[in-house]
């Protein structure tokens, strides 16, 4: 019998791999965006569309996906999501129009919410007694993702041209049977008697309140974060970075959020979570306003204070609200990474708009003021974690 009570090692890493493996393609969309602005002549507002379709499909597909995945244990979500993100993602460089450039980033973008609620409720029954720490490892993969992957698709294209984004689909073939392997069947969790509101109400029970100032808290930590990387590289295009910068820059932002994840999970499991979140977002608002006025050789120093302090609560917001509510992982988990990140970065066309009338730049000004007006939800969040879960 496994003890429950240590870290599977072996699972954790496997499910981080999915994470990689499929959040990798959808990286390669916004260092992309001012190639794609130049090629199909589209404005700010048809920008935030694009960044904006695969935030929908996120809001859409993943509450759905944890619904079925605490329903019907299966691999299919997991396993069909990455190949999904693999196929069409790398089509993007041949799309011959704007509307098919749509589809294939629809299409790949369905393919990555797919596999998230499932693969992320699952950490919880494999963490052992480092809940907090192994979902960080777990954000990890998808960061580090999204860190690497920039560079990579940016460097492709900077080579090759932007037709070249095919020859990235043989980056993921070699890790499907690795993941085929070692990634286990999920396991129910005997909701399958209700349906998908029964269930929602089942899962969340009396802890309501708390859970909606987590997705709160989510939903502002992916606008901001969605207003960044979309619309910083349209700023620093505009002031005449190459588009190998620009992908650095989205590359540093992301890696940086990778190391605070495992810094916000590490103290999560000591001193609780919201002492974490009050220091992250307030450290967020100068870092990211550092972003917007320093330029030349601060755009990467300021990327990556940036990108550690706005994006460090992701893992933390996941898993303080599966301890909040611990019945229908997969689904309360697909609320703070589907529902949440779809909600907040759908609001990128709107962002792209008021670009197009005010300017990028003054528009990215207000972007700091988010994560300040979140320390009002913060400072509602109930003392959970740390020292108050071992009492």
């Amino acid at each position: 019998m496994t003890d429950r009570r240590k870290a599977n090692i072996r699972v954790i890493f496997a499910l981080t791999l999915v994470h990689f493996t499929g959040d990798l393609y959808g990286s390669f969309v916004s260092p992309l965006l001012p190639l794609f602005a130049d090629t199909f002549a589209l404005t700010m507002t048809q920008v935030g569309l694009l960044a904006g379709v695969s935030r929908f499909l996120m809001f859409v597909v993943q509450p759905v996906a944890g619904y079925l995945a605490d329903h019907y244990p299966t691999r299919l979500f997991v396993l069909g999501g990455p190949i999904l993100s693999m196929t069409f993602i790398p089509l993007v460089g041949l799309a011959p129009s704007f509307l098919v450039l749509i589809l294939f980033i629809a299409i790949g973008s369905a393919g990555q919410a797919m596999f998230h609620p499932p693969v992320a409720g699952m950490i919880s029954t494999y963490a052992g007694r480092s809940f907090s720490f192994s979902m960080s490892i777990f954000n990890m993969g998808g960061t580090l993702a999204f860190g690497v992957g920039p560079i990579v698709i940016t460097a492709i294209v900077a080579a090759w041209g932007l037709q070249a984004t095919v020859l990235t689909a043989v980056i993921g073939l070699p890790l499907l049977p690795l993941i085929f392997r070692l990634v286990p069947r999920p396991e129910g969790e005997g909701l399958a008697s209700h349906g998908f509101f029964g269930s929602i109400r089942e899962a969340l029970g009396g802890a309501w309140k708390p859970v909606f100032d987590v997705w709160m808290l989510m939903v502002l930590r992916a606008f901001t974060s969605a207003t960044f990387a979309t619309f910083i590289p349209m700023l620093y295009s505009q002031s005449g970075h190459s588009l190998l910068e620009i992908g650095t820059v989205v590359s540093l932002y992301t890696l940086a959020g990778s190391a605070s994840g495992l810094w916000a999970g590490h103290m999560a499991d000591r001193i609780g979570y919201k002492p974490v979140f009050m220091i992250s977002n307030a450290l967020a608002a100068p870092a990211l306003l550092f972003s917007v006025f320093l330029g030349d050789g601060w755009i990467y120093p300021s990327a990556l204070l940036s990108g550690f302090f706005s994006m460090a609560t992701l893992p933390l917001g996941v898993s303080m609200a599966q301890e909040l509510a611990p019945k229908g992982k997969s689904l309360v988990s697909s609320l703070m990474m589907g529902l949440a990140l779809g909600t907040g970065g759908i609001m990128s066309p709107i962002v792209g708009k008021l670009a197009d009338l005010y300017t990028v730049k003054n528009v990215l000004a207000w972007l700091p003021m988010v994560p300040l007006l979140s320390l009002l939800l913060v400072i509602r969040l109930p003392n959970i974690g740390g020292f108050n879960r071992r009492s």
